[in-house]
Parts: C-alpha cells; structure tokens; sequence
C-alpha cells in the first residue's frame, strides 16, 4: 500500500510547532554576532540619560551633535559618535544600546543591551556633587539589576542570564573623582583628607568594589578604561598652564591611577580564576595623539574645537561658542571631551591593540573566547 500524505512533515502539526518555536526563537534571541553590550560611568560614555535628568551636566543643545547623523545634539558628549557607538559598530549590532533612561528602550530593544551612564560621576559618591540630579555609580548598578528583571520577563530567567553572560561590558570612571572632586578647588575637602597616594589608593579600593559587584550581576567580559591624561585636556591647560605644557599635578595623579587599576584588575581577575576584567589604558591611546597629533590627522591636540578663553578650554560648548570648521582636525570636541574622530581612534585601540594598551588582551581577543 502507498502511504499516506500525513507522513509528509510539511504537513503535520509538529513540524509547524517546530517552524513556530523556531522562527519565535530568531526574533527574540540576540544574533551571536551582535551580542549584547552595557555601559558604565561618566560623560565619556554617557549616550543620553542626562537628557532626562534635572542637571546641569547636559549636552542637549547645538553644536553638540553638529556631526552626529541626525545633526542634532543627542545627549553625547561629542560632535558626533562616542565610544560605545564605535564599540557598537565592531560588536555588528545595528544600533548602539539606548539610555536606560529612554522611553523607548522597552520589548526587543532590550536585548541590544543598555546605556546607564550619567556624565559628572565618579568612583565616589560625593563626586559630580555640583551637578546635583545625575546617575551615580551605586544606582547605575541598582538599574542593571532593574533591567535584567525585565529582560526576564521579556524572554525568560535562564536566557536573560544567558545574554547577560556573553553581553560585552564597558565601565569608564575615575576621571571626575580628581577634575571635579579632589581637584575641583584648591584645598578642597578630599584633598584635605587625603594625600594624593593615599586618595589613588582609596579610590583603587572602591573601584574593586564596583567591579565586584558587576561581576555578582553576571557580568563576565567587562573593559575597564582607566583616566585619560587628565593634565592635558583644554580645561586644565586653560587654567593651570603657562606655556601650553600638560599641568604636572593631574598628571601626577593619572601615572598613580593608572598602574594601581591595571594592578588591581590582575589581582581581581586572578581570584575569580578567569580573565573577567580587562583594562584599557587609554592614558596610553590619548598620549599618543597629544604628543604627535599629526601622526592621526589632527592639527591640534591642545585647542578645543567648540569653548572659549585659552585653548577654548573654559566655560561650557554652546551656540555662542567658538566653533572650529573642521572637527576631524581636532583631538578635542570641547573642554574635557574628544572628538568622534579621537573617540574612533581610541576603540581601534581597544579592539587590536597591543598589551600597551590593552591587559591582558585586546577587545577582539577577548569577544572571540567562548562564555
């Protein structure tokens, strides 16, 4: 006897279970190409939650974003793309992750991951005090722990832990706890404490806690940036240089930082018994064009594209602001902040460069290891 078509799997009831389940599966979970990606800390990173924040660490007005493919200010510290955008790109996701502020960061967008970042934090809780209302550290964490709950309800317990684990991370601070706290003003409360030594040893052991904690929110493939060369932003050499040289003491403070952070990564990463943490030394990446600004296009690494006073280094980036035309010709967007092009240049750094910049791996080392 010729069978029946019932046998035909195109044509039975579990086959199109099957089909049903598949297909729920592809627009729900995140392609491994495109894994998910969380970001920490300060204006650096901060891609818009200000935006929705009673402060005044704010970059929601032209020119910011002159360059940014909307040409309008989005939130960005930068004329245009930030790190986490470029970082976005290299991971192949279609999107950077939305502020976790952002309404629209809701069903599927969850899965890109989320932006936590508020410019003006520090390690410290008393950092970035003057800006009142912004996202600090403790409650950027307490958000991560708030979205993976709704990422659960979003595609169950057991794959959100799943995403999380492989999702890259990327924590940036320190910066303000000096600029905006320790050396905010002279004698200033901290630095009244404390010595410098002892404030980098202090802050060291904080950060270790952050860290830890990230690692128990399931965190396991986290960059680690330490501090640029503080002393030789537009902001500093507008108020502590004489002749255009980086100023001495922030310096100082970021050749201390630096190495005790690398150091403290080892030792965390040593007791978890995996390589969890890595840290980009983007003193390293930022010295490099400073030092020979030429060498990546720029014609300057000491005048800020948009502020005013010396070196465009005072008062805030505004409509009022000297403006230079060409923004690829500046390492610095604005006081404090580099430019899309120096923001590229330094996740190229991240993504393949050498243990000078990267310890104890590069970026595409680390997202080619299996969770």
């Amino acid at each position: 006897m010729t069978s029946t078509s019932s046998e035909s799997p195109n044509s039975t009831p579990m086959f199109c279970l099957i089909l049903g389940i598949l297909l729920a599966m592809a627009t729900v979970l995140p392609s491994a190409e495109a894994r998910a990606f969380f970001v920490f800390g300060d204006s650096l990173v901060d891609s818009g939650n200000n935006n929705y924040l009673a402060t005044s660490a704010r970059a929601d007005s032209p020119p910011y974003g002159v360059d940014y493919p909307t040409r309008r200010p989005t939130g960005r510290f930068s004329n245009g793309y930030n790190i986490p955008d470029f970082i976005s790109q290299n991971l192949g996701a279609s999107e950077a992750p939305l502020p976790y502020l952002d309404p629209a960061l809701t069903g599927q967008r969850l899965l890109v991951g989320a932006n936590f970042a508020s410019a003006g934090i520090g390690i410290l809780n008393d950092t970035g005090i003057q800006f009142a209302n912004i996202i600090r550290i403790p409650l950027q964490l307490s958000y991560f722990s708030q979205y993976q709950a709704r990422l659960s309800a979003l595609i169950g317990a057991q794959q959100a832990k799943q995403l999380v684990g492989q999702a890259l991370v990327l924590i940036t601070l320190g910066g303000n706890d000096f600029v905006n706290n320790y050396y905010l003003v002279p004698n200033s409360a901290r630095s009244r404490q404390y010595s410098l030594p002892d404030y980098v040893r202090y802050l060291i052991s904080e950060y270790q806690k952050i860290l830890a904690r990230l690692y128990d929110l399931g965190a396991r493939k986290v960059i680690v940036t330490g501090t640029g060369p503080m002393g030789c932003v537009p902001a500093e050499l507008a108020m502590r240089s004489r002749n255009g040289e980086c100023a001495v003491e922030l310096q100082r403070a970021a050749g201390l930082f630096n190495p005790q952070l690398v150091a403290m990564i080892r030792g965390l990463n040593s007791r978890i018994g995996s390589n969890v943490f890595v840290a980009a030394n983007t003193q390293e990446m930022n010295n490099d064009f400073i030092k020979n600004p030429r060498a990546f296009g720029f014609v300057t690494s000491k005048i800020a594209c948009c502020g005013q006073g010396p070196y465009n280094g005072l008062g805030l980036c505004t409509a009022l602001s000297n403006l230079c035309p060409n923004r690829d010709a500046y390492a610095f967007w604005d006081a404090f902040h580099p430019s899309e092009k120096a923001n590229k240049i330094i996740v190229q750094q991240l993504m393949t460069g050498s243990t000078k910049y990267m310890n104890p791996m590069n970026l595409s080392t680390l997202l080619s290891m299996n969770s």
